[in-house]
């Protein structure tokens, strides 16, 4: 996982979570909201890398890819057991992001799951450049 401090804010948000993530740039945010996703819902060392995949997304504009983005990332959770370790955006634009996600598999004696997410939602979600950076506000079905 990045070495460099993970910072991001929960909002309350009846029946669901919601987080506002920070970034210097549109990469940055986007990698920053995977990290926090998988803060909230995995507990443990994930240092074991086992898995390489590359993920390519297109959506509507940045919102509806972040959507589809942490959506993919819960999906290889959920789905396939696969817990993000590390992640390369090599390619982003309002419409597409091609990346290179290192995961590592979630083992029980490992790893403990702190929250589920059921769904990332298009409720509220926000994606922009803002001031001296980039922010994303999104919430999950909890």
């Amino acid at each position: 996982m990045n070495t460099a401090p993970l910072t991001y804010q929960i909002i309350d948000h009846t029946a669901d979570l919601g987080i506002i993530v920070k970034g210097v740039n549109e990469k940055d945010v986007f990698i920053r909201a995977a990290y926090a996703m998988t803060d909230i819902m995995v507990k443990g060392d994930i240092n074991k890398k086992t898995v390489i995949k590359d993920v390519s997304l297109q959506g509507d504009d940045f919102p509806d890819l972040m959507v589809k983005w942490l959506g993919e990332i819960l999906y290889l959770f959920n789905g396939e057991k696969l817990v993000v370790h590390s992640i390369e955006i090599t390619s982003i634009s309002s419409i597409m992001l091609q990346s290179t996600l290192t995961l590592s598999s979630f083992e029980p004696k490992d790893h403990q799951v702190k929250r589920e997410i059921k769904a990332v939602t298009y409720h509220q979600i926000f994606v922009d450049n803002v001031n001296d950076g980039w922010q994303a506000r999104i919430i999950f079905d909890i």
